[in-house]
């Protein structure tokens, strides 16, 4: 009998401030833990075949390195290693797909899994995103980090950052990244999260990756739809 080959997923995260409040992976704390319900949920529907990877934790992040402690590898050198462990992996996994934490790992996605396709390998990638979400460090991901890792919050420094809508702050953004628009690496307001609202954040996330996943419908850059 031949044994079936398992399907992969791997978070992708970053190493970056996240204001005084929030741990420098928290980027990588939502992906891996957005990846690891998601393979409970493919596991006990029909797809008991998922397995997942450690994360990537070393993301595209060069709009956050004027606060210490952020560590970025840029756009090339992470679509150069996405496209190398998926090579890699898929002489033994099925499909992969990645499960994106940070926003500034998009493009490297883009390219990375476009050119996987055009290999012929059956990968994909979805990002950790719910509705109405702010930019950074903010109401969203303080409230998912105080549901998933409430220990890691450091709610004694909640301070509001810059609130503006990012459609604003892009400009300024693009000529000195986050540290020209926020002293303290905050976009939104942290101050309103809790772990009750974390809790229903982390599950549309969830959903909507779970979903993606099982229709496995990918564009042309392999982005799940």
């Amino acid at each position: 009998m031949t044994q079936q080959m398992p399907a992969l997923v791997v978070p992708v995260g970053s190493l970056e401030q996240h204001g005084p409040h929030l741990p420098l992976d928290t980027d990588t704390r939502i992906a891996s833990a957005v990846a690891e319900a998601l393979i409970t949920r493919l596991r006990a529907g029909d797809s008991p075949e998922w397995v997942i990877a450690p994360a990537i934790g070393y993301g595209a992040s060069g709009e956050h390195e004027g606060f210490p402690g952020t560590v970025s590898v840029g756009t090339a050198v992470l679509a150069q290693l996405l496209t190398e462990f998926a090579r890699s992996a898929c002489r033994w996994a099925s499909r992969i797909v990645f499960v994106n934490g940070h926003g500034g790992n998009v493009e490297a996605l883009r390219r990375a899994v476009g050119l996987l396709r055009d290999e012929s390998r059956d990968v994909g990638w979805s990002s950790c995103v719910s509705s109405n979400a702010d930019a950074h460090a903010g109401h969203t991901e303080t409230s998912v980090l105080l549901h998933i890792s409430p220990d890691a919050v450091r709610q004694d420094e909640l301070v509001p950052g810059n609130r503006a809508p990012l459609s604003e702050l892009m400009p300024q953004m693009r000529r000195g990244g986050v540290a020209a628009v926020s002293s303290l690496g905050i976009l939104g307001d942290p101050t309103t999260a809790t772990a009750e609202e974390g809790e229903r954040i982390f599950a549309e996330m969830v959903d909507a990756c779970a979903g993606r996943v099982r229709r496995w419908a990918p564009d042309r850059v392999g982005m799940l739809t």
